[in-house]
């Protein structure tokens, strides 16, 4: 396996050490807006790159090698493991995810099986292996956090206001409690797994948790975050904490064993500083003004740029994914003015 980086910028800014330019990826980025995923999508579905090493593979890389990224995000989904578990999943191109079995009952909390990673997804950690052989730059790998998997499976699919969720949650919390172990389980284990393959860092996406309010998320969900967060800490893999719509959960956060606090377009750069946040923080350029005209993307970059080069702790993403829309140049163009741009601040600090 590889260990030789020559580019190990996103790492530094994990750790919050001084590097030469702002180091930048788009979550989604593998796919989505490129022809050449495109074509392959006309003939493969997710589930047969994902069980390609070889093409799961070239896909990740895509986006690295057409638009200079920092770091590589490894081409899967938040549903991968659950089918392995007992959960009847389809991913409907235009809709997302679809439960064919939701959880209604504790009974179906406690029908729910234990991953078995090195055999469930050894396609996974094969393509890891594979990309720790190919990659110039980090690997990131990933897992749904809890409450984002749970949501899909009590709801059936995605939802707009999430009231089956809030419902079991509040209507029958030894349930809950039971559904949150029994994912926190698979995911410590997943997670470890891919670590151990060779991921050098890790994203926990709770993209739906920003439904919750304050005192939900700390009864709720904040013990099986932190156990998850503590459980897989290993030295050198860098954790990093993303969801949508939780400004209102920045304080807790700030206090949970992650290094990295993504933040959406609602947060600012400013905010998290004001807020306590020290650690790394990366973001968060709306992706709608991606489809807007290059000098606005300029400003926009521009001011997220300033703000977050305040410290070495930041590291540039959007503020959610890229969606279809996006031109592939436009990213690669973005890429390069935030290198470029960054780049000249850095020099001139240092004169």
């Amino acid at each position: 396996m590889s260990t030789d980086l020559f580019n190990d910028t996103f790492l530094k800014a994990c750790r919050g050490e001084a590097h030469d330019h702002v180091p930048v990826w788009y979550m989604r980025q593998a796919g989505r807006t490129q022809p050449e995923y495109l074509k392959i999508k006309e003939t493969h579905s997710l589930f047969d790159i994902t069980h390609d090493p070889e093409l799961c593979a070239y896909v990740t890389k895509l986006p690295v090698d057409q638009y200079n990224n920092d770091a590589a995000i490894l081409y899967k989904d938040i549903m991968t493991p659950l089918p392995f578990i007992g959960v009847d999943v389809e991913i409907k191109s235009g809709v997302g995810p679809v439960i064919y079995n939701p959880i209604e009952t504790e009974k179906d909390v406690e029908a729910l099986g234990v991953l078995n990673p090195e055999k469930d997804v050894a396609h996974v950690l094969e393509t890891i292996k594979l990309l720790r052989t190919q990659l110039n730059v980090p690997l990131i790998s990933f897992g749904g956090a809890p409450f984002t998997l749970a949501s899909y499976m009590i709801e059936g699919g995605p939802s707009r206001n999430y009231h089956k969720t809030k419902a079991f949650m509040h209507s029958k919390p030894a349930a809950w409690h039971r559904l949150m172990e029994k994912l926190g389980d698979m995911t410590i284990a997943y997670i470890s797994a891919q670590i151990k393959a060779g991921s050098q860092a890790i994203q926990l996406f709770d993209s739906w948790v920003g439904t919750l309010s304050v005192a939900d998320y700390n009864q709720f969900i904040k013990p099986v975050m932190v156990r998850i967060l503590e459980e897989v800490k290993t030295d050198g893999v860098p954790l990093i904490l993303h969801g949508v719509g939780t400004p209102h959960l920045m304080k807790e956060w700030k206090e949970m064993p992650a290094d990295v606090i993504g933040l959406d377009w609602r947060t600012s750069i400013a905010d998290a500083r004001e807020i306590g946040i020290t650690k790394t923080v990366q973001g968060n350029l709306d992706p709608s003004i991606l489809l807007a005209p290059w000098d606005v993307i300029e400003r926009e970059t521009r001011n997220i740029l300033d703000e977050g080069m305040k410290s070495n702790h930041f590291i540039f993403n959007l503020g959610q994914g890229v969606f279809p829309e996006v031109k592939p140049a436009t990213l690669k163009r973005l890429t390069a003015f935030i290198h470029e741009y960054s780049a000249d601040y850095k020099r001139t600090q240092k004169g």
